[in-house]
């Protein structure tokens, strides 16, 4: 019975945090920063894509709701990229060539960060894959989405961002 009430209390307290993403005077969190290596050897940053909206998203080669979803984060980004949109993926894999594998396989055309495993980057929380951070062109953190994502809301939402 404790270990149920735990697991609830962890629970209720995890989705409270998902859907706040706000200091406690209410005011939206600046995005941490976030920067590393990519399959090109190059490094990208999340500050790189100052004044646009980011949907930085955490994923792995071997966690199948993330590679479900690549296909449509390509669209959303296709769709919205000349508008101020971009899509920085992070790869939560420990091994390069298999990013680089399935990235070539997808076609996928957005940065990817080699994180070089399951640890999420410093001031970033990951508690499961996929999870995904939707940020504003101020850099704050409009929202956090762990799991799968709806491709009608998130378009949504980007487009909602895109208009302020």
């Amino acid at each position: 019975m404790k270990n149920i009430a735990r697991c609830a209390f962890v629970a209720a307290a995890a989705l409270v945090w998902a859907c706040t993403p706000s200091t406690p005077t209410g005011e939206p969190e600046v995005a941490p920063a976030l920067s590393g290596k990519t399959l090109d050897g190059k490094i990208a940053s999340l500050s790189d894509y100052k004044g646009k909206v980011v949907l930085v998203d955490f994923w792995a080669t071997w966690c199948d709701p993330c590679r479900a979803e690549i296909p449509e984060l390509l669209k959303l980004q296709a769709g919205l990229g000349g508008k101020g949109f971009a899509v920085l993926g992070v790869s939560m894999d420990g091994e390069v060539s298999a990013v680089a594998s399935f990235s070539a396989k997808m076609r996928i055309t957005y940065p990817i960060i080699l994180n070089g495993g399951e640890r999420a980057p410093q001031g970033w929380v990951v508690p499961g894959l996929p999870t995904a951070y939707l940020i504003g062109r101020d850099g704050k953190v409009l929202r956090r989405i762990f799991g799968s994502k709806s491709l009608a809301k998130l378009t949504s939402e980007v487009e909602a961002a895109l208009a302020k």
